[in-house]
Formats: C-alpha cells, structure tokens, sequence
C-alpha cells in the first residue's frame, strides 16, 4: 500500500542503515571504555554512505551528514566532542533515509546526552566526562523507529526496497 507521503528512494540508501546495524554495539562498547570511536569502524562506514549517497537520485544523506556533522566539528573546536563523534555524526547523517530522521537523530541525541551529562556532573562535579557516541547511535535509532512507527507503510514499502525491486517508496 502506497500513500501520498511516500517517495521513491532507492534500497542504496539502506546500505549504510545496515552498516550501522553492526557496528553499533562495537562503537558503543569503545566509546564507553574508552571515549574513543575508531577510525578502522567509523571511516569505511563513512565511505559505504558516500558510496550509497552517490547511487541513490536523493541529496538527502548528505545534507544530512554534512549539517550534522558540522555542528559536532563547530563544537568539536570549542572543545566539546571529540573529532570522533564528528565522524560519526557523519556516517549517521548518511545513513538517514528520511528528513525526518536527519533531524530527529541529531535532537534525540543531545537530549540523551544531555540527560547523561546530567547524571554525570551530579555524579562526579565539574570533571565528568561522558562518551557521546552511544547517546548519538541511540537517537539514530530511536529516530529511525519512531519515522518507522508514524509513516504509514514505511517498513513495508523499506522491506521491499531490500527484498524487491530496489526501490522503496520511504520519506519524512
């Protein structure tokens, strides 16, 4: 079943969706332990983003990547998040399927991570240090299955992109 608000976007655009899908828990883990996202994760996913963006008609992936990842990089010199996270906001913002994604992974994320550093500073004061990068999966994810569970026919329409004929009708 098709409606009015659904595009056509083709299943390229989910290739980065299941990138993330596997690196999540590792990134989540090292950033945790480590406050540390590794490049050997973060920078291929990077490239198999560009490469879904270059295949798909959407500009989408990379407004998204570049609007997101410019803000964490204008904080990332005022010292606030490491070149990491920026990376990561990149390969997030190519992994967007939607608009309603690219903005509300981004919003979900400095809420998460907003309530963290909350916890933290009552925690530890002024030193508390959090990892943003599991607050910054976990509002990708939280904004993906929110965009799935409000866009009728969404998951149907993104399951045949996969399974069927390469394109998917998917939007805001």
């Amino acid at each position: 079943m098709r409606t009015a608000t659904l595009a056509r976007v083709p299943a390229a655009a989910l290739v980065p969706v299941v990138y993330l899908v596997a690196v999540t828990p590792a990134l989540v883990r090292s950033d945790l332990r480590d406050h540390r996202l590794p490049n050997r994760i973060v920078v291929p996913g990077v490239v198999v983003g560009l490469v879904a963006a270059a295949l798909q008609p959407s500009v989408l992936p990379v407004l998204a990547a570049l609007g997101y990842a410019g803000l964490l990089l204008v904080l990332a010199f005022a010292g606030g998040v490491g070149m990491g996270d920026v990376k990561l906001a990149a390969l997030i913002g190519l992994a967007c399927p939607a608009a309603g994604v690219g903005l509300g992974a981004p919003i979900a994320a400095f809420l998460l991570g907003g309530a963290a550093a909350s916890v933290a500073l009552m925690r530890h004061g002024r030193r508390a240090r959090i990892a943003f990068g599991p607050a910054m999966l976990a509002g990708y994810w939280v904004a993906l299955l929110v965009w799935l569970a409000l866009v009728p026919g969404a998951l149907s329409e993104l399951l045949s992109g996969v399974l069927g004929s390469g394109t998917s009708g998917i939007s805001p």
